[in-house]
């Protein structure tokens, strides 16, 4: 299924909201394990996590962002941020809170993303119209 210059660039813009925001977080995860900043460390250990693992946390974080905005990568990418985000969405759900449903709205802007700027995903996945 072709598409149109407008539906690839708007696949970029959806695309660009979950990696900026991952990769924000993740490098606020790791200057705040490096200087164990006490409002971040606070909201952390709530999580149930240690504080010692913000850095590689964050890593982890910044990493999927980055493999999910280079072209050659992006399927690997998403594939990597749907299982970090699934991992967000649980320790948000263990906990009773319902901000779950931020990380499922990063997860699906992920893959919409992907999906419009991608032909061999739209081929992968073809969308067709109802009777068609």
């Amino acid at each position: 299924m072709a598409a149109g210059r407008g539906t690839v660039w708007a696949g970029r813009v959806v695309s660009a909201i979950p990696a900026l925001i991952l990769a924000t977080a993740g490098v606020f995860k790791i200057a705040g394990g490096v200087t164990h900043a006490d409002e971040l460390a606070r909201n952390w250990t709530h999580f149930g996590y240690p504080v010692t693992q913000l850095v590689p946390i964050g890593v982890v974080e910044l990493g999927c962002a980055i493999v999910y905005a280079v072209p050659r990568t992006s399927a690997l990418g998403a594939i990597l941020v749907t299982g970090y985000l699934g991992g967000a969405i649980a320790t948000h759900v263990r906990l009773g809170e319902p901000v779950w449903i931020a990380p499922l709205f990063l997860a699906v802007l992920a893959w919409l993303g992907l999906f419009l700027r991608d032909p061999r995903l739209r081929a992968l996945l073809p969308l067709r119209s109802p009777g068609a």
